[in-house]
């Protein structure tokens, strides 16, 4: 059984349908890249799987749990973590506090007494590569280091899912390797990863499969070379032209 199932998922907002059908599996500690133009419905995808929006149609099952019509926090504490496009973390608490609110109020295993929470966000913003700045008020960070955050708060509510939302977005390149390092130990402690992310040599470096998401449905799915080796991929992403153009040179 697949850790997480999509059958028929359809999200309509008024006339307008946001994902049509969307149906794929996650299996159980891969890395899955979701990618697509901008307004795909990645976004939109994740806010269905986490309960922020519920289904116009079709179905979502979490290790065989039925996740349509549950609420966001239910959702949370079945073992599903995520992070947002926009951080938004608790500017008066310090960058321990806010990691140590995803152990308060996490899945069903990180929910732990204050001092087991503290020494758990301790671990996981070590793992992430902000254990020097723990004690530092959440206005002191940089952008790369809020991203951070946003990605230890989530890890630290102990999910069996992590969704990832353009966490290296806006990133340099010596930034997007650190955070390629640190999603890589994130899937060695046996934690299942879909990723949505524009850049694309992230998308090769550590996802083991792909879904293209286009105009809100599934139009390629497969290992990253693959998927972006395919034509209609090429075309949603930059034209028909350059489509063309690499025919000719293969």
């Amino acid at each position: 059984m697949a850790l997480l199932e999509l059958a028929g998922v359809t999200k309509r907002f008024g006339g307008v349908a946001a994902l049509t059908d969307v149906t794929f599996n996650v299996e159980t500690d891969e890395v899955l890249g979701i990618i697509g133009p901008n307004g795909a419905g990645k976004t939109t995808l994740l806010n269905c799987v986490s309960g922020v929006y519920h289904l116009d149609a079709g179905h979502l099952s979490f290790d065989g749990t039925r996740l349509d019509g549950m609420a966001p926090h239910a959702i949370a504490r079945l073992g599903i973590g995520r992070t947002f496009q926009v951080v938004k973390p608790f500017q008066s608490m310090t960058v321990r506090e806010n990691a140590a609110i995803g152990a308060l109020f996490g899945s069903a295993q990180a929910r732990m007494p204050p001092k087991a929470a503290f020494a758990w966000a301790d671990e996981v913003l070590e793992l992430v590569g902000l254990a020097p700045k723990a004690a530092s008020t959440v206005g002191s960070l940089t952008i790369p280091d809020r991203k951070r955050l946003e990605v230890a708060r989530a890890l630290a509510t102990k999910p069996r899912l992590l969704l990832l939302d353009e966490v290296m977005a806006g990133l340099n390149p010596v930034e997007v390797d650190a955070a390629l390092d640190i999603v890589r130990r994130i899937r060695a402690g046996g934690v299942t990863i879909v990723l949505i992310e524009h850049v694309m040599r992230v998308v090769i470096g550590v996802c083991t499969r792909a879904v293209v998401l286009h105009m809100g449905q599934v139009l390629a799915q497969g290992s990253p070379h693959d998927v972006l080796r395919d034509r209609r991929v090429i075309e949603a992403y930059l034209g028909e032209k350059y489509a063309k153009r690499v025919a000719g040179d293969s």
